[in-house]
């Protein structure tokens, strides 16, 4: 479950040089170059803890010699608040200048966990697996797909280049469910986009392996289940919500991808407080 250095690494340099610049004119200015401080980041609403790698990147970057010490486990669900997350002693003007960055990774991948696991939850014993998509902020995919599968969800294709997925706008341009499957077959497990059960049919008599049953009711999604039977695996998208995931579950549908985990998450409210 865990984030790779060269990921850190990457994202924290660029959000750093997005909100650093040429320096921290604040800090530099009233903080002693060798001042230093204890803090603490802390968690201010229940949820799950995710981020805690990325809290330490941050200040690894800024200066290595700050000691970052994680008070809770990653992925632990925190409900009595405010709970500190982490303890950092070291420069000052390093805990400053790192702070906000810090906090909006921490906030930004709590918020996701948190909401992924509501869905997780709420799915319980029906055997469903809930999914990712691609509908994440750009720059930070393998941030936010951490976050997911920090919450107990499991990642959807990475990206357009791990899996293929045929949607309506391909299909458009190929010529329609079954031209498209065979073009793409080539050994490959091929998902294609329906829309109807007409289409759920056409995909089947394509053969292809995977079916997403796109803005489907809980009913037609049941009728496409029956329909299937064990010929393709389905994936329920669109229009599901915390209020209405256990229904669609209850289908017998395979799976059921939310973009609303990485697209609509809230940022839980930390804090970072000097002592």
């Amino acid at each position: 479950m865990e984030l790779t250095a060269e990921v850190l690494e990457r994202v924290v340099r660029s959000a750093l040089a997005e909100d650093v610049g040429t320096g921290d004119r604040t800090t530099e200015g009233l903080v002693p170059a060798g001042a230093r401080c204890n803090a603490e980041i802390v968690l201010e609403e229940p949820g799950v803890v995710c981020g805690l790698a990325a809290v330490a990147a941050v200040f690894e970057a800024l200066d290595p010699a700050v000691r970052v010490d994680r008070l809770v486990p990653e992925g632990a669900t925190v409900s009595e608040v405010p709970a500190p997350l982490v303890r950092l002693q070291g420069a000052a003007r390093a805990i400053l200048t790192g702070e906000r960055t810090a906090l909006n990774l921490l906030g930004r991948l709590c918020g996701i966990a948190t909401l992924t696991a509501r869905y997780v939850s709420a799915v319980e014993g029906t055997g469903v697996t809930i999914l990712d998509t691609r509908k994440t902020t750009p720059g930070l995919r393998e941030l936010e797909k951490y976050a997911v599968r920090c919450g107990g969800a499991t990642n959807h294709r990475r990206g357009l280049y791990d899996a293929v997925l045929i949607k309506e706008n391909h299909l458009r341009l190929a010529g329609g469910i079954a031209p498209a499957v065979a073009a793409l077959r080539n050994g490959q497990p091929v998902e294609v986009e329906a829309e109807s059960l007409a289409d759920v049919a056409e995909a089947l008599e394509a053969g292809a392996d995977r079916i997403l049953l796109d803005n489907m009711g809980p009913d037609e999604v049941a009728r496409a289940v029956a329909l299937a039977g064990e010929r393709a695996q389905l994936e329920a998208s669109g229009g599901i919500t915390l209020e209405n995931v256990r229904a669609y579950a209850e289908t017998g549908v395979d799976s059921i991808s939310i973009g609303a985990l990485t697209h609509s998450a809230r940022a839980l409210h930390v804090s970072l407080e000097v002592e």
